[in-house]
C-alpha cells in the first residue's frame, strides 16, 4: 500500500463521516484539439470527470493524460491546465468544490481541509464503476441549474453522493493499463542510459510489443523512443553544466557509444552543437526573476537558477524547464524568498542578476552567496539589457541582438500596417466583474510605440489602467479588442457572462468578431525576449482572424 492509498484509507475510515462537501459550481466543458484551458489558479478543489474523448491534464509540474476510468483532483491554490488531444473532442464536466469538518477543540468551528493529509485525493484516482459518473454529474448539473432553492439542495445532497461512489469505488491495482505504462515509463527513466527495447518495456507493461507502441504514443502523445530520447539529451545538458565534463563521457553515460552520433542527435535536437551548448552554460548564472530571464536569453545565456512556474512564468517553464537545473519557486513573485535563498545557497552560482526592487533583507543574503548585479527597473529595458551584457562580458551580443530586434520590427510594422490600415486597437484588462482601459510599460514601447499601431483609447499618461463601463467602450468603438482576462475561477465566469450579454455584443470590435484574449505572458513582462515575443504575437493576431 503505497501513501496516497494509505491517506484515502485513513480519511474513509475516520474522516469521511464527519466531511461536508459543499459544490460551488458545476460546468460542461467541450474542446477539440486547438482549444486549451490555459493554465488556471483556484482557490477551490476542481473535480474532472472526463465523458468523451482524450487530452492532457497538467497539475503544477505533474501531467496526466485523461481518462475516462479515472477522475482527477487539483487541490485549493493551484494550478491547473487542460489541453485536449487533437483529433478528439474532449468532454468533461468540471466540479468546483470545498471540504469541511467541524474542529474539535471548544469553539467548533468548521475547518477547510486543504492539507494532503487531511483531504488526500489529488491528482488522477482511478474508479471502478466509473460509468455511473457522468450520470451523477448530469443530474447534479440539471438540479444546479434549478431555480428552487430546494432543487439546488437536491443537487448539494447527489454531490454527496457522487463523492460516496467515487470513495466506495477508489481503485488502485497495479493491473491497471495507465499504472502499468507509468511502470514502462519508471523503467525508461530509470534505466535511460541502457540499451531500453521495446519489447524489454511491452513486457514490463505485460502487453504485446505492437499494442505497446500504439498505446504509449497515444497516451503520451510521444513514441518510447522518442521519449527515451528526450530523457537523455536532458540528462545530457544537466551534465554538461559541470565544469570538467567532457562529451565522450557524457555520451557514454547516457547511453550513446558512438559520440559523434549522439553529437548529431543533440543538434538536432536542442539547435546548436553540443560544444557550443556547454560552452554557453560554463558560468553558473542565477536569474532571481522572471524579467531577468528574458534578457539572458537575448544573450544566448540559459540561467544556471530562476523562478519556474507552469503558470507564472509558463513560457520559461514550457520550453526551458529541462535545461535550468535549479527551478526557484515563481508563486507570487518573491513569496517564498525565503527558500529560493536556501536554494541558491546550495547551488553555488557564480552571478546572480536581479532588479533592484528586491527587499533589502534578500539583497544582504544574496550579496553574500555570489557577485550580484541589481538591474534599475527605472531604465529602459535596452538600458537593462545592455548593463547585464557589461555586466556579463556579452556587450557584442547585446548590440547584435538589438539590431535584429529593430530589423524585425520594420518587418512587422509594415505586416500591420497592411493588416490594419487606420484601424484602431483597445487593451482590455478583465478581474472579476470589472473592466479596464489598461496599458503598461510593454504595451506602451512595444506595441504602441515600436510597432505604431493606432490606439482607440488616448491618454496622456504612457501606463494607464483606468477603470471602465461596457457603455463607455461602445462608445470608444475601438476597431480591434485584445482582452487581458485574469485566469481564475471568477474571472472566467463573469467573462463567459460578458460574452453572451447584450450590450458585450454592440461593441464595433466584437459585433465585427474582432475581440482577441492575449495572456500575461508575454505582454506584461518587461523584457528583450519578451518584446520580441509581443512583435511576433502582434503579427499572428492580426494577419488572421482569431477571435475570442
Amino acid at each position: 500500500m503505497n501513501e496516497t492509498q494509505a491517506l484515502v484509507q485513513q480519511f474513509t475510515e475516520n474522516t469521511m463521516a464527519e466531511a461536508i462537501f459543499k459544490l460551488r459550481d458545476i460546468t460542461w466543458l467541450k474542446a477539440q484539439g486547438h482549444d486549451r484551458l490555459r493554465q488556471q489558479f483556484t482557490h477551490s478543489h476542481i473535480l474532472l470527470v472526463v465523458t468523451g474523448g482524450r487530452g492532457r491534464l497538467r497539475l503544477e509540474n505533474e501531467e496526466y493524460q485523461l481518462r475516462q476510468d479515472a477522475i482527477y483532483v487539483c487541490p485549493p491554490m493551484l494550478t491547473f491546465g487542460i489541453v485536449p488531444d487533437s483529433a478528439d473532442h474532449l468532454e468533461m464536466y468540471m466540479l468546483r468544490f470545498d471540504v469541511f469538518m467541524e474542529t474539535r477543540d471548544r469553539h467548533r468551528r468548521f475547518q477547510a481541509l486543504r492539507e494532503k493529509d487531511l483531504f488526500p485525493f489529488r491528482g488522477e484516482i482511478s474508479v471502478q464503476s466509473a460509468g455511473q459518473l457522468p450520470v451523477y454529474c448530469d443530474l447534479i448539473q440539471n438540479l444546479w441549474k434549478q431555480e428552487t432553492a430546494l432543487e439546488r439542495f437536491r443537487g448539494q445532497h447527489t454531490f454527496q453522493e457522487l463523492w460516496y461512489h467515487i470513495v466506495k469505488h477508489a481503485h488502485f491495482s497495479a493491473t491497471d493499463s495507465g499504472m502499468a505504462l507509468e511502470r514502462a515509463r519508471t523503467h525508461m527513466e530509470e534505466h535511460y542510459s541502457e540499451n531500453v527495447t521495446i519489447e524489454q518495456l511491452a513486457r514490463i507493461a505485460d502487453v504485446s510489443p505492437k499494442y505497446f507502441v500504439d498505446l504509449f504514443k497515444k497516451t503520451y502523445g510521444i513514441s518510447a523512443m522518442d521519449y527515451l530520447a528526450e530523457l537523455r539529451i536532458s540528462r545530457a545538458k544537466q551534465m554538461m553544466v559541470q565544469s570538467h565534463a567532457k562529451l565522450r563521457d557524457i555520451a557514454h553515460q547516457v547511453g550513446y557509444n558512438d559520440e559523434f552520433y549522439f553529437s548529431r542527435k543533440f543538434k538536432k535536437a536542442v539547435g546548436v552543437s553540443p560544444t557550443l551548448y556547454m560552452k554557453s552554460r560554463q558560468r553558473k548564472i542565477a536569474a532571481y526573476g522572471s524579467t531577468i530571464i528574458g534578457h539572458l536569453l537575448a544573450l544566448k545565456m540559459i540561467p544556471y537558477a530562476a523562478p519556474l512556474h507552469p503558470k507564472w512564468t509558463a513560457y520559461y517553464h514550457h520550453s526551458y524547464r529541462n535545461d535550468i537545473p535549479v527551478h526557484l519557486s515563481a508563486f507570487r513573485i518573491n513569496q517564498n524568498w525565503k527558500a529560493n535563498i536556501e536554494m541558491l545557497r546550495d547551488a553555488k552560482p557564480d552571478v546572480i542578476i536581479g532588479l533592484d526592487e528586491t527587499s533589502l533583507q534578500e539583497q544582504k543574503q544574496l550579496n553574500e552567496i555570489a557577485p550580484t548585479l541589481y538591474v534599475l527597473e527605472e531604465r529602459g529595458w535596452k538600458e537593462q539589457l545592455q548593463l547585464m551584457a557589461d555586466f556579463l562580458g556579452e556587450s557584442m551580443e547585446a548590440h547584435h541582438w538589438l539590431c535584429e530586434y529593430e530589423k524585425k520590427v520594420k518587418r512587422a510594422r509594415v505586416q500591420l500596417q497592411h493588416a490594419l490600415g487606420d484601424e484602431t486597437v483597445l487593451i482590455v484588462r478583465i478581474l472579476k466583474n470589472q473592466l479596464y482601459v489598461h496599458c503598461n510599460r510593454s504595451m506602451n514601447e512595444v506595441f504602441y510605440q515600436d510597432l505604431q499601431v493606432k490606439p482607440a483609447f488616448v491618454s496622456k499618461l504612457n501606463e494607464y489602467d483606468q477603470l471602465v463601463t461596457v457603455q463607455e467602450l461602445v462608445a470608444l468603438a475601438p476597431d480591434r479588442l485584445l482582452l487581458l482576462v485574469c485566469q481564475e475561477a471568477e474571472t472566467l465566469a463573469c467573462f463567459q457572462a460578458l460574452k453572451e450579454s447584450g450590450p458585450w455584443q454592440e461593441i464595433k470590435a466584437v459585433r465585427n468578431n474582432r475581440a482577441h484574449v492575449i495572456m500575461s505572458d508575454p505582454w506584461r513582462e518587461y523584457s528583450a525576449t519578451a518584446h520580441e515575443r509581443i512583435v511576433e504575437e502582434s503579427v499572428r493576431l492580426f494577419s488572421g482572424d482569431r477571435p475570442c
